[in-house]
């Protein structure tokens, strides 16, 4: 029997052998054959699958989304809003609210380093402070009661 070691795999794909088992546990991986010594002999098609899962994760894909994204594309009569193509619509819209809720953050942050804020109470105390504490603390009892909707903090004025 032919094929590729654990070790060899893991290297060709930049990952070590723990997330190698982990994704074979997971299913994103199938379950590879074994040499007479027992030793797991991957096809070559392995290197590609963990990096193709791998990019998937950098691009901000859930291993629950990127288990998704495989088995969709393994379905020739899967729905038509359950490929790459929309799931990569809706992770961007995703990324888009995240990176608008982390602009409002650093711009409140560099303004409160403008304005020379050295201590938090202090500074929520203070007319001039630029971090808007009341509207954090109502935000944050907002989204703690609210029900999850995934899209991040809520945007401070």
């Amino acid at each position: 029997m032919t094929g590729l070691r654990s070790s060899e795999v893991a290297a060709a794909a930049g990952v070590n052998l723990q997330t190698l088992r982990y994704y074979e546990r997971r299913g994103l991986l199938a379950e590879p054959g074994r040499s007479l010594g027992g030793h797991r002999l991957y096809p070559a098609e392995a290197v590609t699958m963990l990096r193709v899962i791998k990019a998937a994760q950098r691009l901000g894909f859930t291993l629950d989304e990127v288990a998704g994204l495989l088995e969709a594309g393994r379905h020739r009569h899967r729905r038509p809003d359950a490929g790459l193509r929309a799931r990569a619509r809706a992770k961007l819209a995703e990324v888009e609210t995240r990176i608008a809720d982390l602009t409002v953050i650093a711009d409140t942050l560099r303004a409160a380093a403008d304005a020379g804020c050295d201590d938090l109470l202090s500074c929520a105390e203070e007319p001039r402070c630029p971090i808007p504490f009341a509207t954090i603390a109502t935000g944050a009892r907002e989204a703690a009661t609210a029900p999850e909707t995934g899209k991040g903090p809520p945007k401070w004025p």
